[in-house]
Order: C-alpha cells, then sequence, then structure tokens
C-alpha cells in the first residue's frame, strides 16, 4: 500500500484502485482499517517504519559529519524519493487539518528529534545541547530533501550538503563537567 500511495498521492486516493493494486476489495480494506482515515493512517506508520529503516543500514561512523553523509547517501537515492514526496504531501495536509492525522506531528518531529539526539546523549551533550544537534540534524535533512523532491538538482543540493556536513565538523565537543 505505501508503494502505491508513495507512487499516486496522497489527495486523491481513492480506494477502488488502490485495493486493485494491492489485490484486495474496496470493502476489505474498509472492514480492515474501518474507515479510509485509519487506512491512510496505517500508511503513515508502514512509512515512517521505513524511514527509520534507512537510518536503520547505517554504518558506525567517527563523526556526526560522516554519518550524515552516509544518511544522505542513502536517504537522496533516487529509488527513496517517492517515499519523501509522500512525506512532504501528508506534512503538507498535516499543516492544513491537524486533527486529520492525530500524533504525526509528534511522530515527525518529537519522535525524530529523540531518535536523532540519543547518540549526542552518548557522547556527553547536555540535553539542550544535544536536542540543538539533533534538531539542525532533521531540520537539514528536510530542507535539502524537500529542495531534491522539488527541484531534482541533484548536483547542486549535494554541494550543499557537503557544506553542511563540514560545518557539522565545527560543532563545539560537549563541556566535561567537573564535580
Amino acid at each position: 500500500m505505501v508503494d502505491y500511495v508513495a507512487a499516486n498521492g496522497l489527495t486523491d486516493l481513492q480506494l477502488r484502485p488502490l485495493a486493485t493494486a494491492v489485490g484486495a476489495s474496496p470493502r476489505s480494506l474498509l472492514y480492515h482499517f474501518t474507515s479510509k482515515e485509519g487506512l491512510i493512517l496505517a500508511i503513515l506508520r508502514q512509512a515512517a517504519e521505513r524511514q527509520r529503516a534507512l537510518f536503520e543500514r547505517l554504518p558506525n561512523a567517527e563523526s556526526y559529519a560522516e554519518t550524515v553523509r552516509a544518511a544522505w547517501a542513502i536517504m537522496s537515492a533516487p529509488k527513496n524519493a517517492a517515499i519523501f514526496r509522500l512525506f512532504f504531501e501528508i506534512y503538507g495536509l498535516a499543516l492544513q487539518d491537524r486533527s486529520r492525522f492525530p500524533g504525526f506531528f509528534e511522530r515527525a518531529v518529537d519522535g525524530w528529534l529523540a531518535y536523532l539526539e540519543a547518540p549526542a546523549l552518548r557522547d556527553g551533550y547536555g540535553r539542550h545541547d544535544a536536542r540543538a544537534i539533533a534538531t539542525v540534524l532533521l531540520c537539514g535533512y528536510r530542507g535539502f530533501l524537500l529542495d531534491l523532491c522539488a527541484t531534482g538538482d541533484r548536483k547542486r543540493i549535494s554541494r550543499a550538503v557537503d557544506i553542511w556536513t563540514a560545518m557539522l565538523d565545527a560543532i563545539p565537543a560537549p563541556e566535561v563537567k567537573r564535580s
């Protein structure tokens, strides 16, 4: 279902073509997911799992910049473009009507911030700095991905990512607290 919706979009989603694509009937989809919105929420969860799985494949790296470069290479791969277009479509729809996708922003923002700040906390950064580092990473990834989805200008954006990752190397080391 995620592949179908990622390829065809969510705005004009109709049950009959989706059901045909996944080898089901519209009635069975509604029975299983209770409503079209329930179906969409299930698709959102599956799409989020796919995004998180991209990060799980990252190699252990020596620096934030190396980790970010590896993450960017995976996320910006052409085979992942549809899932990020879907993410941005949902983000826009959720901004228009927050009640339509309950919990979306908590998962899309707070969940990812917690995920991205964990390594900084392990590295000795305080909670405030770890959250700030996570915010820089999340906003960077999303900004570059949104630009890539909108323009397809991989060369320009790749150069911008190179500059961004070089700037990440300048993140000050955590302050050592002395008792």
